[in-house]
């Protein structure tokens, strides 16, 4: 198997960067550390560790400056599960799941439900013609084969998943065509000068970046480049659902505004913030935005020598590319939890230790709009970033197994402490985990703290 620093070099190379920016990286610690027969805390140190080193290119290209980068396999894993190890007020997180939410049987196998939104698990009972209770949709499910339920499900708007082995996965036309698609793609879009950097202390200094996205992949994507001193302002919808705890941990060091982009009050509103912006980040449905005039396309007309990033659950090519998602449900999609329970000696779905495929493809997300970023300020265009849940599970499936994973023992209680940092938010006294990523000469931290959805007027801070 290659090591860390070799698969971080592979990444590196396949989106431009130098091979020799390699040198200035330092990676510690050693698998396993969480009980997976997956790497995923490689993954989880891969994916930082490329965020970072961009960081620290984009430094150098502002000042002539290199630095050191450093990252600690321990750290980046705990980093990767930061949601479960936040506490408010010295509180622990509530539940994380709806009552419904979770594993099932159905006539040829299992199936996950992810109903953590009201709308989501409307449309479960609807399809199943039952009431939100356990018993209940467990009975009813007996009645389907879960191919069958998954496809009805998600033409009435839910979200679910069948689980499958990875061969049966990868028989399926999607995974077919998920297969010819790079791990994070980067294209030109439009033509426009370059953009100079402005003034600054920190790699992204100056730097604006519009953060529309919801639960894990996406606002890690935002909370890592405001680390790195990108004012990020965080556009939630007065009426979308959220999970809160999510909100408050991946809140960190955001701008938050209430925008609704149903009316044309709040489109036009949409459209001043993002001629102004830098870097779009979004994770919604595919094709919501660019019904409202907000594809990739309309960025880059709209704003010549935008950074346009886009996250789907299921890619941008095939037939489930419309499809919406959620790590676990991906997990089970495409072979993880089948075959993490085999390891396990179960007959039935194990989920990963950590939302991994939700973690590393947020910080691949901020890595690839770094290096577009950088690419825009030496040769001008408007970029477009793609990455998706499917396609770092495809690349996390690939990197190999870990002997033995499943034995190692969790990181709980004490051993977490090192990692912890304590701060005021606009929601309490905030113990979160810091990041993970260690620059010499420009440490990430976050200016801003944590503060409740639509806290702030939808504009700009000065520059």
């Amino acid at each position: 198997m290659q090591s860390p620093r070799e698969i971080l070099a592979g990444i590196w190379t396949s989106v431009g960067g130098e091979e020799r920016a390699l040198d200035a990286l330092t990676l510690t610690g050693a698998e396993p550390q969480l009980p997976s027969s997956f790497r995923v805390a490689a993954a989880a140190q891969v994916s930082i560790a490329a965020s970072g080193l961009a960081a620290a290119g984009i430094w150098k290209m502002r000042t002539g400056q290199a630095q050191q980068v450093a990252v600690d396999m321990r750290h980046a894993a705990i980093e990767c599960r930061s949601e479960r190890y936040l506490r408010v007020d010295d509180k622990p997180p509530p539940p994380a799941w709806d009552a419904i939410a979770g594993v099932y049987e159905v006539s040829d196998g299992f199936v996950r439900l992810h109903t953590n939104f009201p709308h989501h698990r409307d449309a479960v009972c609807r399809v199943l013609n039952c009431p939100p209770e356990r018993e209940a949709v467990q009975a009813a499910l007996l009645q389907w084969q879960g191919a069958a339920f998954e496809t009805a499900a998600y033409a009435d708007g839910g979200v679910v998943a069948f689980m499958r082995s990875h061969d049966e996965w990868s028989a399926t036309p999607h995974a077919k065509a998920l297969a010819g698609l790079p791990l994070i793609s980067i294209t030109k879009i439009g033509e426009a000068a370059p953009k100079p950097w402005l003034a600054g202390d920190r790699p992204l200094a100056g730097i604006r970046v519009l953060d529309l996205s919801r639960v894990i992949a996406g606002p890690v994507a935002g909370r890592t480049l405001a680390a790195h001193g990108a004012d990020v302002l965080l556009i939630s919808g007065p009426k979308l659902p959220a999970i809160p705890w999510l909100t408050i941990d991946t809140g960190r060091g955001k701008l938050t505004s209430f925008v609704e982009l149903g009316s044309e009050e709040g489109r036009a509103i949409l459209l001043g913030l993002l001629a102004e912006a830098d870097i779009f980040s979004q994770g919604y449905r595919p094709r919501a935005l660019a019904a409202l005039g907000f594809a990739p396309e309309d960025a880059a007309r709209i704003n010549p020598g935008i950074v346009y990033v886009t996250l789907s659950a299921y890619g941008h090519a095939g037939p489930w590319a419309e499809r919406r998602g959620f790590d676990s449900l991906v997990q089970t999609t495409t072979g993880f939890n089948h075959a993490e329970g085999k390891a396990a000696g179960i007959d039935g779905p194990k989920e990963l230790p950590a939302q991994m495929l939700d973690h590393a493809t947020g910080y691949f997300m901020a890595f690839g709009a770094m290096m577009a970023k950088a690419r825009q300020a030496r040769e001008g265009g408007s970029w477009h970033v793609q990455v998706s849940l499917a396609q770092t599970g495809r690349w996390l499936w690939n990197l190999g197994r870990v002997a033995g994973g499943l034995d190692t023992r969790d990181i709980t209680g004490e051993a977490v402490m090192p990692f912890m940092e304590q701060v005021d938010s606009g929601f309490g006294a905030l113990r979160s985990v810091r990041h993970s990523a260690v620059l010499s000469k420009t440490p990430a931290f976050w200016a801003r703290p944590a503060m409740p959805l639509g806290s702030h007027p939808p504009q700009w801070p000065s520059r």
